[in-house]
């Protein structure tokens, strides 16, 4: 999307500065190994777009943006050692380059960076940051701990999912637009309202992540194909399927009881009953179902139809995306 440019440019321009070379050496590669990865920027980028868009000059929320990514590559690094995962953005995971406890040290140094960058603002602005930030952050924990129990359970309900993913990815998308509208001073119906964008459209964007998990190409996409199914994975596709015929709830779970050496098998199977099921159908209603539902949350912003018109502009870009 070329609106976003802008803002893709100036961050990592600034990002070149911030992260710089220190010691000890093993603790600081790995933040600058995940960090320049590439990956989409996604979230500090809606920070700048939200400043941005709330009337102020969007260089002022750079400091909050890569808090924002900080955040969110420390979650991605302690995510991979937890689900054992080969590949990040199509490269060696963090723990698979060095080791687990550097992985982890690591990710826990971002944490701390991130807060760090938030002292670049006055001290009132600092505190609706770090309120909006911890509440975020522990969010995502709940998130993620509500992914591993349901690992371990029989039936997982699709609200409890929707739940799951909502703490796990969709409030940090919410929190990098209400960030942005907190560095720009715009009013508490503006904060909200944005917040409730990003949010929605977090939920929608998860689920189209797990699709591509499933349907997506492994080389545009970054990711071993089908890790979500080798991990067996409770996720929209796998509980919408389960509601289908016995047999396919029989063939299903009997799969998802199994770690075979050589995955394939296992990945094509539970593709074609995803397919056949109309899971795969289903995941890309809700998907569009919860940007609908972003979308409904602009109308109550005050800002000009332009700006309006961007951001669903924006949504539908990223509904459309194959990576």
């Amino acid at each position: 999307m070329k609106e976003l440019e802008k803002y893709h440019q100036a961050f990592e321009k600034y990002l070149e500065n911030a992260i710089t070379d220190k010691e000890p050496r093993q603790l600081y590669e790995p933040i600058q190994y995940i960090i320049n990865l590439k990956g989409k920027r996604l979230r500090p980028m809606l920070t700048l777009l939200s400043c941005d868009f709330f009337g102020k000059d969007f260089n002022a929320a750079l400091p909050a943006a890569l808090a924002v990514e900080l955040f969110h590559n420390f979650s991605l690094m302690h995510d991979d050692i937890m689900d054992n995962a080969p590949l990040r953005r199509g490269n060696q995971t963090v723990h698979e380059k060095w080791d687990r406890n550097t992985g982890i040290l690591s990710g826990d140094a971002m944490l701390i960076l991130a807060y760090q960058y938030f002292e670049e603002y006055s001290a009132p602005m600092f505190l609706d940051l770090a309120k909006l930030f911890n509440k975020t952050a522990l969010q995502v924990c709940e998130g993620q701990q509500h992914d591993m129990d349901f690992e371990t359970r029989d039936v997982v309900s699709i609200d409890e999912y929707i739940n799951m993913i909502n703490c796990k990815t969709a409030v940090l998308l919410g929190a990098a637009m209400q960030i942005g509208a907190i560095v720009a001073g715009a009013g508490e119906s503006c904060k909200e309202n944005i917040y409730e964008f990003g949010r929605n459209l977090g939920i929608a964007f998860q689920l189209q992540d797990d699709y591509l998990d499933v349907f997506g190409n492994p080389e545009a996409f970054g990711k071993q194909q089908g890790g979500d199914i080798i991990s067996n994975k409770k996720t929209f596709l796998y509980i919408t399927a389960l509601q289908e015929s016995n047999e396919v709830k029989k063939e299903l779970r009997q799969l998802y009881n199994t770690s075979p050496k050589d995955a394939n098998q296992k990945i094509a199977r539970v593709q074609a009953l995803f397919q056949t099921s109309g899971a795969a159908d289903a995941t890309l209603r809700e998907t569009e179902k919860y940007t609908h539902k972003a979308n409904g949350f602009l109308e109550k912003l005050s800002l000009d139809e332009n700006k309006k018109a961007s951001l669903k502009e924006f949504g539908k870009w990223l509904m459309k995306r194959t990576v």
